[in-house]
């Protein structure tokens, strides 16, 4: 995914009534981090270019339904998953991935 997305999911997040929390994978070190809600400073600190996929948590489920709508609107590849949506912003296993 390019910066510009990954910049149009953050201001959708910051712009967004109710907390979220969210973790990155790196692509290069593998490295997961610890959950965070901060989406102003943290989430682009260092840049988006070694961000294999974002994992956004909602804290119930018209939260998450609101997130997914969000982010259809951006029309970002990833899934929904029990508890979370995970955007991807590499395919390292070349495999189908459809989009939110």
């Amino acid at each position: 995914m390019n910066n510009t997305k990954w910049e149009e999911i953050r201001q959708a997040m910051l712009n967004y009534a109710f907390p979220t929390k969210w973790r990155i994978k790196d692509i290069d070190t593998g490295y997961i981090s610890l959950w965070d809600g901060d989406w102003y400073y943290h989430f682009s600190d260092g840049g988006y270019k070694f961000i294999e996929w974002l994992e956004i948590h909602a804290e119930d489920d018209s939260i998450n339904a609101d997130l997914i709508q969000i982010l259809k609107k951006i029309h970002v590849p990833g899934e929904v998953t029990t508890d979370s949506i995970i955007i991807y912003g590499y395919n390292k296993t070349n495999e189908f991935i459809d989009y939110i």
